[in-house]
């Protein structure tokens, strides 16, 4: 399994729309930071067909360590769950590519 980095992302974006890295960059780079926003604010970011960002709150509980058998409070924490939505689902068990969509297909 190989794995795709921001950058890689960025390239393909600017290659499939003709715009400069440099401004393809500053727009991914702003989406991620609204998205990392939004969630700190507790709000869920739903994008239709792709999937849904919320955060999840876990309890606090008790732990063990390993090595000591030491056992070891471990506070309540924040996490984000990610829920995969139909489009992408389908492209996962049919294993078709859907980079081809045009920004007029969203909804």
């Amino acid at each position: 399994m190989a794995t795709t980095t921001k950058k890689d992302l960025i390239e393909r974006v600017a290659q499939d729309t003709s715009l400069p890295r440099t401004d393809v960059r500053r727009a991914v780079q702003s989406f991620l930071d609204h998205v990392i926003d939004e969630l700190s604010r507790g709000n869920r970011l739903e994008f239709r067909d792709f999937g849904v960002f919320e955060i999840r709150e876990r309890a606090g509980r008790v732990a063990q360590n390993p090595k000591t058998l030491e056992r070891v409070a471990v506070p309540p924490r924040k996490s984000v769950r990610f829920k995969v939505g139909r489009l992408m689902q389908q492209s996962l068990e049919d294993g078709e590519v859907v980079a081809g969509r045009s920004a007029t297909d969203e909804d």
